[in-house]
């Protein structure tokens, strides 16, 4: 939370961060559901924006929590997710057809059908 305060106070329009599942970073300092809320609360009063990772490549008994996952992002009101996953992509669009979704720079394309895809 004291980095994105000062990415903030120091001019961003928007910070990204990672909640303590789906994303990549899962050794960083995470934060937790009652800090995304935080974080989103403090972030909007502000007029900027919070984007949270979900970029995990996920298998498929990570996938049940997902839609919870989701929930709650689209409840504490942040304003987009990055993914790099299709199946989270899906995912999203089902459970917060609402939140933009915006491609992870660990997305990856190895073929044409993916880059189609994305």
């Amino acid at each position: 939370m004291e980095r994105l305060k000062i990415a903030l106070a120091y001019g961003a329009d928007a910070v990204y961060l990672g909640g303590k599942n789906f994303g990549l970073r899962a050794f960083s300092e995470n934060f937790s559901p009652e800090e995304l809320h935080e974080a989103c609360r403090y972030a909007h009063e502000r007029g900027r924006k919070v984007y949270v990772t979900v970029n995990m490549f996920p298998h498929n008994a990570d996938m049940e929590a997902l839609p919870a996952y989701l929930k709650l992002l689209g409840e504490v009101g942040c304003d987009a997710i990055l993914v790099a996953d299709p199946g989270v992509f899906r995912t999203a669009r089902e459970v917060i057809p609402a939140m933009p979704v915006h491609i992870s720079t660990q997305a990856n394309t190895t073929n044409w059908q993916s880059a189609l895809f994305w």
